[in-house]
């Protein structure tokens, strides 16, 4: 029972504020992203209206993953998730969907940001072993990005999804620092929880397994590595042909159709809808552009907002500075393991949407999936640098000239999305 206990309180730790500078920051991120996201739910319909279907703002289905938690083909467990969210906002709000209801979605999707904020912190604190203001810059620099903005209020799978992912590369970074193995509770909860909402993230929760201590040179390791895989595994498969009421076909029909639907290219050149929108997109906002929509039997027409590609060379630098120093902090720290963890957590990303061409056209969505990546990789880069004064001063110069011009933008667009909301959604 006390071995329990125990867990339990690890567990609390590892996802929740457990030093007083992790509350502050938890605190910092809810004010932050709270007034804004109380302001756009208190005085707007974007967070919910029933007869918005899909895509009111850059293609997030807030409507169709409150009430169904999404198509199953892609979010498998989503389903039962979201009905408790939705079931505890509609008995704050006295069973109507009003201003109450939105506000309590988009005040529990500003909690669950800020927390993913707190488990990024932990990483860089913890497991790099940052001295607090470089922490603290990164942290900053990483509270701008699009994706956690747009997702603190937003509620829908990509922002549940950063939170489990955050956290679980937390644990595992730490498991695989200390040395010690990741336990079957984990990797069952992992499996569940992100593969429950996007059935490819899934495999993220076994990339760690391959970094083990000599999990390669122990036949006794490896047996518990499968062991501990296919148990979730198992038990996923189970839950998921539960909610298929074991149609597995039905899975795969959906599955062709979605991939079908999502992987047609576009106008827009290969090339510009992987820098502006998957690179760029998730961290640095660009111009909008507003099309006509309509419900499916066409009796409510709605306006809905897209994101454009960058429109100067600025904002190409920006995301090209950006990651070139995720590849020069790759090469710098080649020889650790933790960076490889990420490094292959991002790849699988990029062969998803950059070569399958799955969603690429709105990849800027799919932030929730992988932009933690970007300030773990920057953190080990300072780390790398940590007895070379002159180019670790150098390093946080530009991240903090790169900070102040991110945080410009983002809140000048920011403005223009409350100008598109104010204009169609009061």
């Amino acid at each position: 029972m006390k071995k329990l206990v125990n867990k339990f309180v690890s567990l609390l730790k590892t996802v929740f504020p457990s030093t007083r500078t992790e509350l502050l920051i938890f605190l910092f991120f809810v004010i932050l992203y709270g007034a804004n996201a109380w302001f756009i739910a208190e005085n707007f319909r974007i967070v919910y209206d029933d007869r918005i279907p899909w895509d009111g703002y850059f293609s997030f289905d807030n409507r169709a993953i409150v009430q169904t938690g999404g198509g199953f083909e892609r979010h498998p467990l989503s389903n039962y998730f979201f009905d408790g969210i939705r079931d505890f906002a509609l008995w704050i709000s006295g069973n109507h969907y009003n201003s109450v209801f939105r506000l309590v979605l988009a005040l529990l999707s500003t909690i669950v940001i800020a927390l993913a904020n707190v488990s990024v912190f932990k990483y860089l604190n913890n497991v790099i072993r940052l001295p607090l203001k470089i922490s603290l810059l990164i942290l900053a620099f990483y509270g701008l990005f699009v994706t956690n903005i747009l997702l603190s209020f937003t509620p829908e799978t990509y922002t549940y999804t950063l939170l489990f992912l955050s956290v679980f590369n937390y644990y595992s970074a730490r498991k695989i620092q200390d040395e010690k193995p990741i336990s079957f509770g984990a990797t069952i909860l992992g499996s569940v929880f992100i593969g429950g909402l996007t059935i490819t993230n899934i495999v993220k929760v076994y990339i760690p397994f391959l970094f083990e201590k000599k999990i390669f040179w122990n036949w006794k390791k490896i047996g518990w590595a499968v062991a501990k895989i296919a148990s979730s595994v198992v038990i996923f498969a189970f839950l998921f042909l539960w909610r298929l009421q074991f149609n597995f076909q039905n899975f795969l029909n959906k599955t062709e159709e979605q991939y079908d639907k999502f992987s047609k290219p576009k106008i827009t050149p290969l090339w510009d809808m992987i820098s502006s929108w998957f690179f760029g997109g998730n961290i640095l906002f660009s111009s909008y552009e507003i099309r006509d929509y309509h419900n499916k039997d066409k009796t409510f027409y709605y306006k809905a907002l897209f994101m454009d590609v960058y429109s100067s060379a600025i904002p190409y630098i920006f995301i090209a500075l950006i990651l070139t120093m995720i590849i020069w902090s790759v090469i710098r720290n080649y020889k650790n393991k933790l960076i490889w963890v990420l490094v292959i957590t991002f790849l699988f990303d990029v062969l998803i949407h950059c070569i399958l061409k799955f969603g690429l056209h709105t990849s800027y969505i799919y932030g929730g999936h992988f932009v933690f990546v970007y300030p773990m990789l920057l953190g080990w880069l300072f780390f790398s640098y940590r007895d070379r004064k002159i180019l670790l001063s150098l390093c946080y110069g530009l991240l903090l000239i790169l900070t102040v011009y991110l945080g410009a933008n983002n809140l000048y667009r920011l403005g223009e999305f409350y100008q598109f909301l104010e204009t169609y959604y009061q």
